[in-house]
């Protein structure tokens, strides 16, 4: 399992030595019977279907279920190195949130010309309604998933924000429990950060956003339903955190907020912790036809009288056109240096940049600046002519679509495969809960590439996900 060429090896080092984090597990590995982890790979994929842990996957057959495959190797990060990543994701997200209070308030980073008013205004994510809305806190994101790529000698990158109802908690959660059944030994003998108490804190984040004068809030999970990708996520939020799963038919409002409907009569609802998109919160606010809303949610909200988290609006700041300006925004609100950095990025609204992409599309990866789920981008060093020459006229017919980056050498992690163990390249996504401060808990959800050579991470695309070990220092 030496180091692997080009790409930074998560365990091993350029000469092939184990690095010090992975002593401890390496010296496991070896002394495991490798039909021990046999066993234990084929009871953990019977004891997550047995639980229920899938995903659906859309544009397959209704009702296709899929187990996201779960890889026993962990990915291990140092407790300096989290201390180092959790710094950057604490100010970026105060940040994001700062930037977010702005562009519905008074517009000063628009003003201050950091930012052309069209990116912003012009932003399909931008919800004019939410102008001058004061939201509980001046908080926006309360929970915010931040992908986190490490490349070159190790450096960590932040590859996307997701402000608007980001998911996978639920996988980093039982990917530990799963361990720790599975490998009771390992716990024994590692001082590993733990995270099962992540559903507690999220509880304690959304109460602390409550409207103001309500001392003892009801919280809610508002999901779109059974039939949503994520919904297994939505049931494990709510049965964690011992709140109830609503769906819009079961709230309706009154001049006096919003309630649920319950067998002993209605009750108040102070906060909802939504996983619905914007479109389809309230028909009567946004779109008509949304059956998943509840009328009058919306002014609700305006009136102050029930807090929305994620805030109504939050897109436009992990829109892939505003990425590139975060480490600005850094600077501007905080007066501090970006503690982690971008990718670099082309903007292909921009002449100069569309052109270099252009000449450069089989080396370049190339996204929807709306795009989610690894769906609607190309990844050039990975696409046939044919592919390349088909996305070419997808971007010259619509160039402000579209951003380009670099192909980043993404770290890699030993993972099972059906050959043995080989590296295989991962990506992390912590998750950020910002209520009356930023907190979270060490780690995140480590995804990982399973086909060889393969940079695309995500579920939908056929990757995995890995337990997360932060070491206590």
């Amino acid at each position: 399992m030496g180091a692997n060429g080009a790409f930074f090896d998560e365990m091993n080092g350029a000469a092939g030595e184990t690095r010090p984090h992975y002593e401890a597990f390496e010296r496991w590995l070896e002394a495991t019977e490798p039909s021990r982890i046999e066993r234990k790979r084929v009871q953990a994929d019977a004891l997550f279907r047995r639980a229920g842990i899938t995903f659906a996957v859309y544009g397959e057959a209704a009702g296709t279920e899929r187990l996201i495959p779960f890889d026993l190797i962990p990915r291990i990060i140092p407790a300096a190195e989290w201390q180092q990543l959790s710094a950057g994701l604490s100010q970026r997200i105060r940040t994001l949130n700062a930037f977010l209070h702005d562009i519905y308030h008074d517009q000063e980073i628009l003003k201050a010309g950091v930012i052309p008013y069209e990116q912003v205004l012009q932003n399909a994510q931008y919800r004019p309604e939410m102008k001058g809305v004061d939201v509980a806190g001046g908080i926006y994101s309360h929970i915010s998933g931040v992908d986190i790529v490490r490349a070159g000698a190790g450096e960590f990158y932040v590859l996307e924000d997701n402000l608007r109802v980001p998911s996978g908690v639920s996988y980093m959660i039982e990917d530990r429990r799963m361990m720790m059944r599975l490998f009771p030994d390992l716990f024994a003998t590692h001082r590993i950060a733990p995270v099962d108490h992540y559903p507690d804190l999220l509880l304690d984040t959304l109460r602390t956003v409550a409207p103001n004068g309500v001392s003892d809030p009801t919280v809610v999970l508002l999901t779109p339903g059974s039939y949503n990708s994520a919904y297994f996520e939505h049931a494990f939020l709510a049965q964690q955190m011992g709140i109830e799963l609503v769906e819009g038919r079961d709230l309706f409002v009154t001049h006096e907020g919003v309630f649920m409907s319950t067998t002993r009569g209605r009750r108040k609802v102070d906060v909802i912790y939504r996983r619905i998109d914007d479109d389809f919160l309230d028909p009567q606010a946004f779109r008509k036809d949304s059956m998943l809303g509840v009328p009058g949610l919306f002014a609700a909200y305006r009136a102050g009288k029930v807090t929305l988290a994620n805030a109504i609006g939050t897109g436009v700041a992990d829109d892939k056109s505003i990425y590139p300006y975060v480490p600005d925004m850094v600077r501007f609100y905080l007066g501090e240096k970006p503690l982690l950095n971008n990718v670099p990025t082309y903007m292909l609204r921009k002449p100069e940049d569309l052109a270099y992409t252009l000449d450069h599309l089989a080396e370049l990866v190339v996204k929807e600046v709306h795009g989610a789920g690894g769906y609607g981008m190309l990844v050039g060093p990975a696409s046939t002519k044919a592919e390349i020459e088909a996305f070419r006229q997808r971007i010259i017919a619509a160039p402000e679509k579209y951003i380009a980056q670099p192909t980043l050498a993404l770290s890699t992690c030993p993972t099972f495969v059906e050959s043995g163990i080989a590296p295989r390249h991962i990506d992390l996504r912590p998750f950020v809960l910002s209520g009356s401060e930023v907190r979270f808990v060490p780690g995140g959800l480590t995804r990982v590439a399973l086909k060889a050579g393969s940079l695309v991470v995500n579920s939908s695309q056929g990757g995995g996900t890995k337990d997360t070990w932060v070491l206590e220092a």
